[in-house]
């Protein structure tokens, strides 16, 4: 299988992690870099041995089949159609929009266009998650009855230089690390059927703390303190995510899935790793599950994800639907702190389907091939 030749857009700090890890993945090639400030990109096009490019030069060039849209939230779904338009594939960092229209007319475009659309975060392809969804499927726990997902800061301004966008539109805790918790739990226990949420914002600047801007205030324009309660297929999880919070009693991020015969301790989903741990109503001690799946090599998993399924017949599971889903819920936090009421959603999604052990090294299949013989799309 031809590796799929990716554009990327957005040469930040979070570009420096795809175009280290995908120089390791056979199924993707990212050849070209572009950003609105022309010396960034040629400094990351240097250092990582791509090209750069115009980002209307990126979009409209031949050698380029997909975008990996790594720009701020706010600008997700003029690129994203910006790329589509121009007939590329597309990738985003999540959220894949800031509203629901967006999201759904991004995913109308695609579609009308017979192109594909995949959105971080792409954790859950990681060995990690997937070793929790063996234990999940496997019965360990018996049938799923509750979750909690609680993820809790004093805010990014303490320790990054420019924190501007995790307070605008776009931005808050829940859109900035609810993505792995939600997309996580919508992998291991299906689709969210409503949502119940109340938010809070007590301040409306954030001063920074390091860098250049140190002193600086930042305007604050979206929630920072987002609690929610969810609905996942008839198993309500407590979800928590702040901005807000100096300190805590917990040693960290709490995130786990409670069943009728046990409990599982899920890893962090903000990585590919474990630990994944268990423990039934009969047991004295946790037991650490061995990892089933071998992936932990960081972002760049949702792009193989992607190319297989451009290649081949293999089924995404980073979807732009599933992407759709989640901010569906997210949303559905904040209209039902406004509204008082549990929100319904408008978003339908089937569980993703789980990975074979062997991603990412090809596409497993029943008849033994690669999937290189799948007819190309439509330009």
């Amino acid at each position: 299988m031809d590796p799929l030749s990716v554009g990327l857009v957005g040469c930040g700090n979070i570009s420096d992690r795809y175009l280290g890890n995908c120089a390791a993945l056979d199924a993707v090639d990212i050849t070209v870099c572009a950003d609105l400030d022309a010396d960034r990109a040629a400094a990351t096009a240097a250092e990582f041995d791509v090209e750069a490019r115009g980002v209307e030069e990126l979009m409209n060039s031949e050698d380029v089949e997909a975008v990996l849209n790594l720009t701020p939230p706010s600008v997700h779904a003029d690129v994203l159609r910006q790329a589509l338009s121009a007939d590329k594939h597309v990738y985003t960092e999540k959220p894949l929009a800031t509203d629901a229209s967006d999201a759904a007319d991004v995913l109308a475009v695609a579609g009308e266009r017979d192109l594909l659309v995949g959105a971080a975060p792409d954790t859950f392809l990681g060995a990690g998650l997937q070793t929790a969804r063996s234990v999940l499927d496997d019965g360990r726990i018996g049938d799923p009855v509750g979750a909690t997902a609680l993820w809790t800061s004093p805010g990014h301004e303490h320790w990054h230089p420019d924190p501007d966008l995790y307070y605008d539109e776009g931005g808050g805790p829940g859109f900035d690390m609810g993505p792995y918790y939600v997309t996580a739990l919508v992998a291991l226990l299906g689709p969210a059927d409503r949502v119940a949420g109340s938010v809070a914002r007590p301040h409306d600047q954030r001063e920074i703390g390091s860098g250049d801007r140190a002193g600086e205030s930042v305007d604050v324009s979206v929630p920072t303190h987002e609690s929610a309660v969810v609905d996942f297929g008839g198993v309500p999880a407590n979800l928590c995510f702040s901005f807000d919070v100096q300190a805590s009693t917990f040693p960290g991020p709490a995130f786990e899935i409670y069943g009728t015969e046990g409990t599982l301790a899920l890893p962090d989903p903000n990585h590919f790793d474990g630990p994944v741990r268990v423990r039934s109503r009969t047991d004295d001690d946790w037991e650490t599950v061995p990892l089933t799946h071998d992936y932990t090599t960081g972002r760049g998993a949702g792009l193989v994800d992607l190319a297989y399924a451009v290649r081949t017949d293999w089924e995404q599971r980073t979807s732009g639907r599933l992407a759709g889903h989640v901010l569906d819920v997210l949303l559905g936090i904040r209209s039902s702190s406004e509204d008082g009421a549990f929100a319904g959603l408008e978003t339908e999604f089937d569980r993703p389907a789980p990975l074979p052990t062997s991603f990412p090294d090809r596409p497993d299949r029943s008849d033994g091939s690669d999937g290189s013989d799948k007819p190309d799309r439509p330009e």
